[in-house]
């Protein structure tokens, strides 16, 4: 079971990447028209905390999976997945209808679940929770930016 709880977890962070990318897109004329907060991190900054994010995740799930119990990785299993659509829902909401403000309310429940998440990975293993703190830290960044973005806009 553990493994299929390992599998399900990993599956779950390339569908967040991978979700991610289908609709994110800075490099449109709409995106760059946008009236962005003067504290905007520079472009670079995004390409370097995604991919970590993404990795941090996937050996969270995984230590998660294989260091608690059943019972306790599918919580954390459903939380981090219930995140994952709300950072989708973002993603779609910001880049596709241009619902801004929707978007900064889905992020700011992906913040949110962030708190319970390293709850159980804080469990699981200490230097795995330490890596993952930037990602809940990127998140609320994130989601203030969003909802910066959508006042200005």
């Amino acid at each position: 079971m553990k493994s299929l709880l390992s599998v399900i977890g990993v599956a779950t962070v390339f569908v967040y990447a991978i979700g991610s990318g289908l609709w994110v897109n800075t490099g449109d004329n709409w995106y760059r028209s946008l009236n962005q907060p003067p504290w905007q991190p520079p472009d670079f900054i995004f390409g370097l905390i995604w991919p970590y994010n993404f990795v941090v995740l996937g050996i969270a799930a995984v230590t998660v999976s294989n260091q608690l119990s059943t019972t306790r990785a599918i919580i954390y299993l459903s939380i981090f997945a219930l995140s994952v659509v709300f950072a989708l829902t973002w993603a779609y909401q910001f880049y596709r209808p241009h619902n801004l403000f929707a978007a900064s309310i889905a992020l700011a429940l992906v913040a949110i679940l962030t708190l319970p998440m390293l709850f159980f990975i804080y469990q699981a293993s200490l230097g795995v929770f330490l890596a993952t703190i930037p990602y809940q830290l990127w998140v609320i960044t994130a989601a203030y930016l969003s909802y910066n973005y959508a006042k200005l806009n």
